[in-house]
């Protein structure tokens, strides 16, 4: 596993975002994941994706027989980090999921003999027209290494998961272009504020302003994403790339 500077890490992950950028095709992407896991130095990482429609695509790291046993036995219908992540919009530490179910210990062991890793890092990303995806690290460190691996990169592991989803966006059959408004400012740092967990009471006092303007602000952003409440709007803010947390 290789250890790099935060400088080296960098610039690796600058040259992966350079990549899927000019990716030109999905298959890209296979390739692309690979040199993630590289550059992060973990066991694996994966990104898959459901549009509206039901279409999936996946790419990552995982032994092409587990992906193959996981579709077959349905394990998307006990696999804890799907049945969170379907729910949350904030990354999820599979520490913190509840594994104590006869299913899903089963499960857990047969993920671990196809090497997996017992710990694990998932980023949900609700996106346009009822998208999920999810990207996701994951390694056999202790709890300590990987409670500092996930503080220090937290904030790249996003910033890589939205860009791996942007791209496959690009790609969908029959995609329409959005044509979103842009968020002014204001709105950016409101919507940046509720999605890293702030409570309404505390971003106004982050910013500085009445929980009347707050308000504002939120319906504001609310209308010009087109979302049905404040959730959605956050979660289209994030997988339009219009905040980073």
């Amino acid at each position: 596993m290789g250890v790099w500077s935060l400088e080296a890490l960098d610039q690796r992950l600058n040259t992966i975002l350079d990549r899927l950028e000019a990716a030109s095709e999905l298959d890209n992407l296979q390739a692309i994941s690979e040199q993630a896991r590289d550059c992060f130095g973990v066991s694996h990482v994966v990104y898959h994706w459901v549009s509206a429609s039901g279409e999936q695509y996946g790419c990552g790291t995982y032994d092409p027989q587990w992906v193959i046993r996981y579709l077959k036995k349905d394990y998307l219908r006990i696999d804890p980090v799907i049945l969170a992540c379907y729910k949350r919009y904030n990354p999820v530490d599979w520490r913190d999921l509840d594994w104590t179910g006869k299913q899903v210990r089963a499960f857990l062991a047969e993920a671990a003999d196809y090497g997996i890793g017992h710990q694990g890092y998932s980023i949900p990303i609700h996106g346009p027209s009822g998208q999920f995806a999810l990207f996701s690290v994951s390694d056999h460190r202790s709890d300590k290494e990987w409670s500092e691996f996930t503080l220090e990169h937290r904030r790249a592991l996003i910033l890589l998961a939205h860009a791996f989803n942007e791209k496959a966006l690009e790609f969908e059959r029959g995609k329409k272009e959005e044509a979103g408004k842009q968020l002014s400012p204001r709105e950016i740092d409101t919507m940046t504020l509720l999605a890293i967990g702030y409570s309404r009471a505390q971003v106004a006092d982050t910013l500085s302003i009445s929980e009347h303007t707050l308000r504002a602000y939120i319906e504001s952003a609310r209308l010009k994403l087109g979302a049905q409440n404040t959730l959605q709007a956050v979660a289209r803010a994030m997988s339009r790339g219009m905040i980073v947390v």
